[in-house]
């Protein structure tokens, strides 16, 4: 099979996902931040009390805001999130995740239990790309890494 008939039947499940970072909708603004620094990443999914995604607030979204009104920090990061229209279910085809990413314009994607129900992690451009790498590893091309001691070709003038 190639690619494209691949990523129509093989699930969401066969992909690498990045743990997810949550913060309660009634959470700050400024608590959102902080998961974000301590985690080190640009994104936080907002969940209700029974971990049921309901948006993502990102670090872009974060600066938007502050340059608006510094006020809104003590503000429910729920008033300014995004909305859940781009996860995707862990038994959704592969396609579906290239399909939000594309409409939507997110680099990642959210991806729930089988009933939408539970966030199970976050996958993405580095998903996918360890996917094809994967399972396509001949069309891949990579290239060996040779340590060298000195140089073959002179540089500069």
């Amino acid at each position: 099979m190639g690619l494209r008939q691949d990523i129509r039947n093989e699930t969401v499940a066969g992909l690498s996902l990045r743990p997810v970072i949550r913060v309660l909708a009634t959470s700050s603004v400024r608590q959102a931040a902080a998961k974000m620094r301590e985690a080190g990443l640009g994104l936080v999914v907002v969940v209700d009390e029974y971990d049921k995604p309901l948006g993502r607030f990102s670090e872009r979204d974060l600066i938007r805001l502050l340059a608006k009104s510094t006020a809104a920090i003590d503000d429910p990061v729920s008033r300014y999130m995004t909305p859940t229209e781009y996860c995707v279910k862990i038994n959704d085809p592969i396609q579906q995740v290239f399909s939000r990413m594309e409409v939507y314009g997110r680099r990642f994607v959210c991806v729930s239990n089988e009933e939408g129900t539970r966030m199970v992690g976050l996958t993405g451009q580095k998903g996918l790309m360890e996917y094809v790498a994967d399972h396509f590893p001949r069309q891949v091309k990579v290239q060996e890494l040779e340590p060298k001691l000195y140089m073959e070709d002179r540089e500069g003038a």
